[in-house]
């Protein structure tokens, strides 16, 4: 049974069954990693000029205000995880949170993660980004899945 889990998070459902599964399905002393990787808009936010088009300075702070509030919906729903596996028996200690900009894109930034950390498993929600993206990009559980080595990957419906 794997000791060190990893789970890719986001806040949508197909998440939210991948921790139901975990809590559900693995030994409670395991411990379990919550990884979210966000966007990183503190570049966009931090822009300033004459150059920029000012329909973008007039639409910047709205912009900003909308991802900030995405970062609180993140926050609020690893909180949640970390609480549904608590409820199942996951000692608190043995439940993080992890949350890193993103840097190479999604599925590389996870794993880069797997690379960096002494995880036995990666558990993930099967669906991905949008059916046409999908078909023609691959999804992130996709890519994750073909790339990862010295891993187990599990996807979750």
């Amino acid at each position: 049974m794997a000791k060190n889990i990893l789970i890719a998070f986001d806040e949508s459902e197909n998440s939210k069954r991948a921790v139901d599964f975990v809590g559900a399905n693995f030994s409670s002393d395991s411990s379990v990693t919550l990884f979210h990787v966000l966007l990183d808009t503190e570049s966009i936010c931090s822009m300033q000029g004459p150059e920029l088009v000012p329909y973008f300075k007039s639409q910047q702070t709205a912009f900003c205000s909308l991802e900030d509030k995405k970062k609180e919906v993140v926050v609020k729903a690893m909180g949640n995880a970390k609480d549904t596996l608590v409820q199942c028996g996951f000692d608190p200690q043995r439940v993080t949170t992890k949350s890193v900009n993103r840097n190479k894109g999604i599925a590389r930034d996870i794993l880069a993660e797997i690379k960096s950390g002494n995880y036995e498993l990666v558990v993930m929600g099967k669906k991905g980004l949008s059916g046409i993206k999908d078909f023609i990009m691959g999804s992130i559980p996709q890519k994750v899945v073909q790339n990862a080595s010295g891993v187990s990957v599990l996807l979750v419906e």
